[in-house]
This record gives structure tokens, sequence and C-alpha cells, in this order.
């Protein structure tokens, strides 16, 4: 165990989960470390680097089998080793499930909408595109009509195509408004988002890391494995609240939204603790071309800059 309490208590939740979700942790080594490093790692150096989480061997052999399965990752024989990487079909599945937890700032917000109708679709088809379009942001308003103010087109018809329902799916854009967010507005946006059960999640997860980040700011040295362990956790976490948060513009927001509080400490620990880890990971990790490449480019831009 690692000689900072905090850590410790982040590392006990997390084996304390029924089951230990090694699959989801390893898809987070993966976008969060692996991948702005060639995105190719040898089974013993993931072996390694996740036994301190209390995953073993057995368990991460049999999750990495998994997510070959479920088409996530690839394998390659080099001799005696099996070396894994993201399939391209992972690789896109990780751009949409990461590309908002490192991003700098999100735009302003013009006061368009993305609406979707779903009243001519079957009751099994509604369901579908009510749960993918719900994943990128959108709830509803009405019980077939959906909305979003932050929205890609392009994501919402590659998703509408992709389901065989873009012929019977009714979608809308509407042109900015003057007054942004009425009273009723935002009170629709309360209910039909249940921002209070969001920011009560972004609430738990700032008890769990601020001890860590006050803990870590107090040594005189970072260490490497502790850093690489909180960065990890960090991440696994933040992760699993942006997959539920439908990123509204602060105009909808309440004044006191704790999501503002959650990011700019998951920044602010990521900062501290990055370059350390990078460390830890350098040392542990093993390709088959022998030591691991240098970060990408793009891996220096995350959260604005690091």
């Amino acid at each position: 165990m690692s000689s900072l309490t905090p850590l410790n208590h982040l590392i006990s939740r997390f084996q304390q989960q029924t089951p230990i979700r090694a699959s989801s942790l390893i898809i987070t080594l993966y976008g969060d470390a692996i991948e702005p490093h060639g995105g190719t790692v040898w089974l013993g150096s993931l072996i390694q680097l996740l036994e301190p989480m209390g995953i073993n061997e057995r368990l991460i052999r049999t999750s990495i089998f998994r997510l070959t399965k479920e088409n996530w990752l690839t394998a390659e024989k080099v001799g005696r080793r099996s070396y894994y990487s993201l399939t391209g079909t992972g690789r896109r599945r990780f751009d949409k499930a990461f590309k908002r937890v490192y991003s700098a700032n999100l735009p302003a917000w013009d006061g368009s909408w993305c609406l979707a109708m779903l009243s001519q679709l079957s009751a099994d088809k509604r369901k579908q595109v009510r749960e993918e379009l719900e994943w990128q942001g959108f709830a509803a308003l009405a019980p077939t009509l959906l909305a979003s103010p932050r929205f890609d087109r392009g994501d919402v018809n590659a998703t509408l195509l992709e389901l065989g329902a873009q012929d019977d799916t009714i979608v809308f854009q509407t042109t900015a408004e003057e007054v942004l967010a009425s009273q009723a507005l935002r009170l629709q946006v309360r209910e039909s988002w249940n921002l209070e059960v969001l920011a009560a999640q972004y609430s738990e997860f700032i008890q769990l890391f601020r001890p860590l980040w006050q803990s870590l700011r107090e040594q005189p040295e970072l260490d490497p494995q502790a850093c690489f362990l909180a960065r990890i956790l960090l991440i696994h976490e933040y992760r699993k609240l942006l997959l539920r948060d439908p990123q509204l513009p602060d105009e909808l927001l309440p004044g006191d939204w704790e999501g503002r509080a959650a990011r700019q400490l998951c920044r602010n620990l990521y900062r501290l603790i990055v370059t350390a880890a990078e460390q830890w990971l350098e040392s542990a990790m093993e390709t088959a071309d022998g030591p691991l490449p240098d970060a990408a480019e793009s891996f220096h831009k995350r959260f604005g800059g690091l």
C-alpha cells in the first residue's frame, strides 16, 4: 500500500466493488496512458501496473480476453509474449468516450437547440434511439421529444443511420434566442436532466479526491508509482461522471454547479502528478520494440496544456 492515506482509501474503495470492474479500469489505462505512447504494450506490463490495485493476474488475463472478444483489443504474438493494442473500433470508442475528459473549455453557447422527434418510430426502436441520444447529452422534454443544447449534428446523423432510424426520426435545429435561459427553461432543464443526482455525484468525487490533492501538494518529493495509481483512479472516476454529464451550457446550470469545481480539481491534480506518473510508466511498460515511445504531441495539450 502507499504511504498516502487518501490514496489507500481510493484503492480500497475500488477493491470493494462487487464485482471488481477490471475491464473498465483497463480501458481507462489504455485511453489515459498507453494510447498516447503508441497504443501497444506487453501483457506482463499490464499485470505489473495493475497489481497494486488489487487486481490479480488471473483477473487481468480474463478481462483482456473479454475485451479482445468484444473487439476493444487485439493481440500480437512476438515469441512467447503477447502485446495488446486497441482495435480500430476500440480506438473510435475510446475517442468518443474520452474526448470530453481532457478538453480545455466548452465553446460558448449561442442559444440554439437540437430537437429529435421519435413519434414515428416503433417502441423498440424508439428505446434504442433514446438511449443512444441520451448518451450524447439529450434528454426528454416530452415522451417522444428529445432535446440538447450541446450537440454535434454529424454525430446525431451517424447515430440515427447506424440504428436504421434516420428516415423515421424528425430532427430540428432551432435558431439562437436573445434570452438564452429563462426561469421556465432552467426549471425544465433541472427536471429533464435530473441535475440534483449528477450534482451529488460530483460532490462525492470532490470529497474523494480533494484530500489526495492536498496530501500530494504537501509531499517534499512525489512517488512515481503513487502518482500513476492516483492518475488512473482520478481519470477512471472522472470519466464515469462525464459519461453521465450532458455538458449543458453555463446559462442553464445552477450558479453553484459542482461540476465546475470537480473539473478544476481534476485538472489541478492531473497537472500535479502527470510528470511523476509518466516516469513510472516509462520504467514499467514494455513494447515489442523495447522502451516506451515518447508521448504524442496531443498528450501535452490535455486540460488546456500540461
